[in-house]
């Protein structure tokens, strides 16, 4: 992991468990707390300024993904912080802002899930969807669409698939950490 990717605000510096992996071209400022086995792929937005964020354990950010949160307001005394499940994979170029992830999501390429959604846990998200604020996904579907619907539930095949992902991300994470003890 590279150091120069984390950066302290406000006297709040991220804090990372064991064999997290952190693209030295992503930046994570701020009131982040991430758990073991976590991939933090490159050019990865990680932006706890305002509120926390939380990332559980072997959950992967693929490449281009920005997550940010919401501040506390007199609206909105206690902001959006971001809270993301474990098990999760969160596709390329995902926005995640104020939200709520639970355990064993996958969150397609492109998608966009906003302020005060909550999504379950074994849950599908199709690429390029746009979550609403405040939209709750319940557990065992698939959702598609701007804004998302739900489409259909999830095969017993796709539940053992967002484990499967989950894993592979880490053994990929895995690979990255002993090359770079290496070089």
């Amino acid at each position: 992991m590279m150091s120069l990717a984390l950066r302290t605000l406000n006297g709040k510096l991220p804090t990372t468990g064991q064999r997290v992996m952190v693209d030295a071209s992503s930046v994570i400022i701020g009131d982040v707390t991430i758990a073991d086995d976590v991939g933090i792929w490159p050019l990865v937005a990680i932006r706890g300024d305002v509120n926390c964020i939380t990332i559980g354990a072997r959950t992967n950010i693929q490449d281009g993904c920005v997550l940010h949160v919401t501040h506390k307001s007199d609206n909105n005394p206690q902001g959006n912080p971001l809270v993301i499940g474990e098990n999760v994979t969160v596709g390329h170029k995902v926005m995640l802002h104020g939200c709520t992830i639970k355990d064993r999501v996958l969150i397609g390429m492109g998608s966009i899930v906003l302020d005060g959604a909550v999504i379950e846990e074994d849950v599908m998200i199709g690429a390029g969807s746009l979550v609403p604020p405040g939209k709750r996904l319940v557990s065992g579907f698939l959702y598609l669409g701007s804004p998302v619907h739900q489409a259909r539930a999830l095969t017993d095949q796709e539940i053992k698939g967002l484990h499967y992902s989950a894993d592979n991300y880490v053994k990929w994470k895995d690979e990255y950490l002993s090359q770079k003890s290496h070089t």
